[in-house]
């Protein structure tokens, strides 16, 4: 087995996670307010209050604002996702294989993302339902209503997050599944099952909170809510074990959450069982 892995071959194995990464790796990094290129491991995200306009005289000064300011930290932290490969070389013929590896540490990162970004959103005092059903119509019209009555933009960036249990009640509303009611997929979430219904789009995933007695937390959001802060987007690393005779795969990031408005987001407390 050769020890020389040629540079080319180690940016297409790169290229290759990232784009597994984008693809099906995480679900919720672009429903998020994002910062990338954080040089340092935190940054801070500015909280903007709302302005009021009014009226000037004529040559008069033009009314300021005087917008409120308050500045949220993100705490960054790395994150590795590696495994070693036998015969790397193997690899460079053998697109199949190579992009099986470079899935599973993609997918890996992925979780860790959305991971971070749930946690957040958990974070919230705002809830809808009290766990006792599944997720109902009345349950997303009450958070809708406290999203519309605290002035959350409905701009097109609400989002919602449900578990495979809500998603099938979903599928048993008329208003959901219908076209009259619903609009096409976000663009930017290919390769994950979503829709757009009330002007939120609604997104299955799998690794939503839930408690022992089958308590599971949803969400519905806006974008600007939530923080999501990247100092490192994925990076691979291939080195070579002589004492192994195998080559160890590396991928790693360096990335952040915070909860920026908690006014902006609603938990959807619902019944698995129900």
């Amino acid at each position: 087995m050769s020890v020389n892995i040629e540079s080319a071959f180690i940016k297409h194995f790169e290229a290759e996670v990232h784009s597994c990464y984008q693809q099906m790796g995480t679900k919720l990094r672009n429903t998020v307010r994002t910062k990338n290129n954080i040089v340092g491991s935190n940054t801070v995200f500015q909280k903007v209050g709302k302005g009021v306009a009014n009226t000037k005289s004529r040559h008069g000064m033009v009314p300021v604002m005087n917008l409120s300011y308050e500045p949220v930290e993100c705490l960054l932290q790395d994150y590795y996702a590696g495994d070693w490969v036998d015969a790397l070389d193997e690899l460079k013929t053998n697109i199949d294989e190579r992009r099986v590896v470079a899935s599973a540490g993609a997918y890996a990162l992925g979780q860790k993302t959305d991971e971070l970004i749930i946690n957040k959103l958990n974070e919230t005092t705002q809830n809808s339902g009290d766990f006792s059903t599944g997720l109902t119509k009345e349950i997303i019209l009450k958070a809708v209503e406290q999203l519309n009555s605290k002035n959350v933009p409905d701009d097109g960036q609400r989002f919602a997050v449900v578990g495979v249990h809500q998603w099938n009640e979903l599928l048993q509303m008329d208003e959901f599944v219908k076209s009259d009611y619903v609009g096409d997929a976000h663009p930017l979430l290919n390769g994950s099952e979503n829709r757009k219904w009330m002007g939120i789009v609604w997104i299955l995933h799998n690794e939503l909170p839930i408690s022992d007695s089958d308590e599971r937390s949803c969400f519905i959001y806006h974008k600007s809510a939530i923080g999501h802060a990247v100092a490192q987007d994925i990076k691979t690393d291939i080195s070579w074990h002589g004492e192994r005779a195998s080559f160890f795969v590396s991928n790693s990031m360096s990335q952040g959450s915070a909860l920026i408005d908690d006014t902006g987001i609603v938990k959807l407390c619902c019944n698995d069982l129900s």
